[in-house]
């Protein structure tokens, strides 16, 4: 099999499989030949899941988390809004195919499950249970964990499963993203006994994931209608330039400058960087923030990398100086040295990793890096905003460019 999301093709002999799938399982545990290689994705999740020391021939994973965290992390999930949408897309063919649905947080706790009644009883025998953690860490190779750590859709069949005691059941998971800035927000997952494997399994969670983060953003731009209502009369009463953001940084009104769909995530602690403005001093109104120029609207990034530690300087009429840690500043580099044509996230893992392996941990970091300096940093590709002035130093004599272990930054000096 090749790196396909699906665990088998159409067709295949699921029994059959299952007694191959065993077999390498056995021999790449001994040291033995296997008769087949596993797919590449499970190559790549086996790998990470020896380097975390999982005994393969233990069974539950840690006790569940007490109930009353559970419902805290219910609480504070995104996701508990869109357990409806779930719910009508999934619960009931789980029901029908002998399967639970599950929901999980970040962490790969289980939030929600629901589903067939046997199948339950049969996950409580394994730990999968509400309050549990699924990550490849605790459990081995799975679809929750594994679909964590490639952020991608997984589906793991049998012995594909790193534990034994799962070579029983086949499962599809498929990771739920903010569709507001990309983060991940928990994954949603259907598990069921090894023979009721399915392809079409992971078109059913791939398009149920979708309605989920349709409804999200819907939320989200009823939101912003709601903050624009108040937005537009104030920026116009107000004169000159402005715009008007909610609390994650996304634009409900603009006036006197090109619409932008978002800027750095403001706060009360200092300005904001706005291309087009300049630095903006955020004031405090009711479902967000107002943001006006503080001087002049032109905008120079300085990297100075060889500070220490490293850190992006902003000037306007005034200076805006943000520490940066080691990977956020060869981020920058890179994104600086790429110009318009930026870069997306397999390009940045490969040049900060040397493979496209740590796209989860990408994410993560440029997601960081935005909530600082989101007006200057823009995605789908990741790139500096064209009406920013970028200065770099020399790249041949820097010492953080020498000391780098980022393959990118080390071919950039190296050209």
């Amino acid at each position: 099999m090749d790196d396909a999301v699906c665990a088998i093709r159409p067709g295949t002999d699921v029994v059959r499989y299952a007694r191959l799938l065993a077999r390498t399982h056995d021999a790449l545990l001994s040291g033995g030949l296997p008769p087949v290689d596993p797919r590449r994705l499970v190559a790549r999740s086996w790998q990470r899941v020896r380097a975390h020391g999982v005994d393969p021939d233990r069974g539950e994973p840690p006790g569940p988390l007490p109930a009353l965290q559970v419902e805290r992390r219910r609480a504070t999930s995104p996701l508990h809004r869109v357990l409806p949408e779930l719910r009508s897309s999934l619960t009931a063919v789980a029901e029908d195919a002998r399967h639970v649905m599950v929901i999980t947080d970040t962490d790969g706790v289980l939030l929600w499950r629901e589903g067939s009644t046997r199948v339950r009883h049969r996950a409580d025998a394994l730990g999968f249970t509400e309050g549990a953690r699924w990550t490849e860490s605790t459990v081995g190779t799975n679809a929750i964990g594994t679909a964590l750590a490639e952020d991608a859709p997984v589906q793991i069949f049998s012995a594909e499963h790193f534990v034994r005691t799962h070579h029983g059941w086949t499962c599809t998971a498929c990771p739920v993203h903010d569709p507001r800035s990309g983060e991940l927000l928990g994954v949603v997952d259907v598990s069921g006994p090894a023979e009721t494997v399915h392809p079409t399994t992971v078109a059913l969670v791939g398009s149920a994931v979708k309605l989920a983060e349709a409804s999200l953003w819907r939320h989200h731009e009823s939101r912003l209608e709601a903050l624009r209502s108040w937005a537009v009369p104030t920026l116009a009463g107000a004169g000159g330039p402005g715009l008007v953001v909610d609390d994650h940084g996304w634009v409900a009104a603009v006036r006197g400058l090109p619409r932008l769909e978002r800027v750095a995530v403001p706060s009360a602690d200092g300005p904001v960087a706005v291309p087009g403005l300049g630095l903006c001093v955020p004031e405090s109104v009711p479902g967000g923030w107002l943001l006006r120029p503080a001087g002049s609207a032109a905008l120079r990034l300085t990297l100075d990398l060889d500070a220490r530690p490293p850190r992006a300087v902003v000037a306007g009429t005034s200076v805006w100086v943000h520490p940066l840690s080691t990977r956020h500043a060869e981020v920058l580099l890179l994104l600086a040295r790429a110009g318009r044509a930026g870069m997306n996230a397999a390009a940045l893992s490969q040049a900060l990793y040397g493979s496209v392996g740590s796209l989860v941990t990408i994410r993560a970091e440029v997601s960081r890096l935005r909530k600082a300096v989101g007006g200057l940093l823009l995605a789908r590709p990741y790139r500096l905003a064209p009406e920013v002035e970028v200065v770099v130093p020399d790249l041949a004599t820097s010492r953080f460019v020498a000391s780098s272990t980022a393959p990118g930054v080390r071919a950039l000096a190296a050209h």
